[in-house]
């Protein structure tokens, strides 16, 4: 049976509505097939890739900056603080055993010496509490320091009480204070030593990588504004458009700077590790080595032989054998100074220390000399006596030693300093740069699409 026909003048069925954003990819498709369209894309892509260039430039240079000033101001100083406290317990061990050896005739210098090392210490202890992390390692080992200080204190004021009345006790104090500060205070000082040089050395690690990511969108975007310029004149024969230019120059000024800056304030900082925190190191590791042996030669005649090591078969005085085991590191640390100075500002002082530290052991080998056939009071009057005393020597080492600190701290300042204000201005000259090269790329394009209207 046939099928019946649709009645005249019935109107098709309706077609599926497309959504918004199809017709929208339509005719962005529809645009890119045209040259003014081609253009804007161009103007998009180029302004895009010269602002994010300028605020990478920016983000990394600001951050090399506050670590480089972080180094400068921050990490070294803490570093010097903690040597500072670790200096100043040595020194105030020796100080005590030597008052302790003067007895009755202990000098105000020497009792001033050992109130001021405790005094620095103590100031030192604060300041690094006042920069630690609350809860870090550093922080409790500076509240263990801050504990174990007036505990020491405590001791050596019984020993030199229990000394001016003429009690053999107040040996055996001393000497508990001396392993309190030994065993205890010493090490948990050089532990915030070493952890606050670790902080330096990360904080030189973040300051000195070159900026890849901004010195690679650099090169993209002088790639992509060259490629824009060339093809804007084969297409129109014109040599020069006036807007991708100004953008180019913009971007070469903006990646010239950070290749320039970076790598200035990079070799300033390595020089200021080379020349400067390396030889600071060393000269502190010396000078802590010439306190401990000097504590160690006093301790030696304050024991009298009371306390003894043994190493293999055969047994010695504990504090003699450790005074050559410090004299041997000091030895070792000066020689490692002298090939570290690189003027002669920095070597003369170290030579200086050399030399009395030559001496220092020829005066205590006599000392020895003497204790040891049973002369103690000539073995004292050579350790420290007015004149001619092993004491003059380890004097002359300390202050030449501080000399020398003082001079590589200047150039370990001036060096850092450099290196940091290689970086001034950089990040805002980069986003401002930036931002009028993106505008000269936007204005450049827009001069050809005015040419299609």
């Amino acid at each position: 049976q046939p099928v019946p026909a649709a009645p005249t003048g019935a109107a098709p069925p309706p077609r599926a509505r497309r959504t918004a954003f199809a017709e929208g990819v339509d005719r962005l498709r529809g645009a890119a097939t045209t040259e003014p369209g081609r253009l804007r894309a161009i103007g998009a892509v180029l302004a895009v890739l010269v602002v994010a260039f300028g605020a990478v430039t920016a983000w990394q240079t600001t951050d090399r900056a506050a670590v480089a000033d972080d180094v400068l101001t921050s990490s070294r100083p803490l570093s010097s603080d903690a040597a500072d406290i670790y200096r100043s317990l040595a020194d105030a061990n020796t100080a005590a055993a030597g008052g302790f050896l003067a007895g009755g005739q202990e000098t105000a210098a020497s009792r001033d010496r050992y109130e001021d090392d405790i005094r620095t210490a103590a100031a030192k202890l604060v300041n690094a509490a006042a920069n630690s992390d609350p809860g870090s390692p550093s922080a409790k080992t500076i509240t263990e320091l801050n504990r174990l200080l007036p505990e020491y204190k405590g001791l050596v004021e019984r020993a030199r009480t229990y000394n001016r009345q003429g009690y053999p006790v107040g040996g055996a104090y001393l000497r508990y204070a001396n392993e309190k500060m030994q065993q205890e205070m010493l090490p948990a000082a050089e532990d915030l030593y070493t952890r606050e040089n670790q902080r330096l050395r990360d904080d030189y690690a973040d300051a000195t990588p070159y900026p890849w990511p901004a010195l690679a969108l650099g090169v993209l975007a002088l790639a992509a504004l060259a490629w824009a310029m060339r093809r804007t004149y084969l297409r129109t024969h014109r040599v020069l458009n006036h807007g991708l230019v100004a953008a180019t120059a913009a971007t070469t000024v903006v990646l010239l700077w950070l290749t320039a800056g970076h790598t200035l304030a990079r070799s300033g900082l390595h020089d200021s590790y080379d020349h400067g925190v390396r030889s600071l190191d060393v000269l502190h590791d010396a000078r802590i080595a010439s306190l401990k042996a000097r504590g160690n030669e006093n301790l030696t005649l304050v024991a009298r032989g009371a306390e003894t090591t043994k190493v293999g078969d055969e047994t010695f005085d504990a504090y003699d054998h450790a005074f050559g085991r410090d004299m041997g590191a000091l030895a070792e640390g000066l020689a490692r100074a002298q090939r570290l100075a690189d003027d002669a500002g920095g070597a003369r002082p170290v030579s200086s220390a050399s030399g009395a530290m030559t001496e220092w052991r020829k005066r205590h080998a006599a000392a020895r000399e003497q204790d040891e056939n049973g002369n103690y009071q000539q073995a004292l009057d050579m350790v420290i006596g007015a004149k001619g005393a092993t004491g003059e020597c380890f004097d002359s080492v300390d202050e030449n030693l501080a000399t020398a600190l003082e001079h590589e701290e200047d150039e370990f300042e001036r060096a850092a300093g450099d290196g940091r204000d290689a970086l001034t201005g950089l990040p805002a000259g980069a986003a401002l740069l930036s931002v009028l090269g993106a505008a000269g790329a936007v204005l450049g394009i827009g001069r050809r699409l005015s040419e299609y209207r």
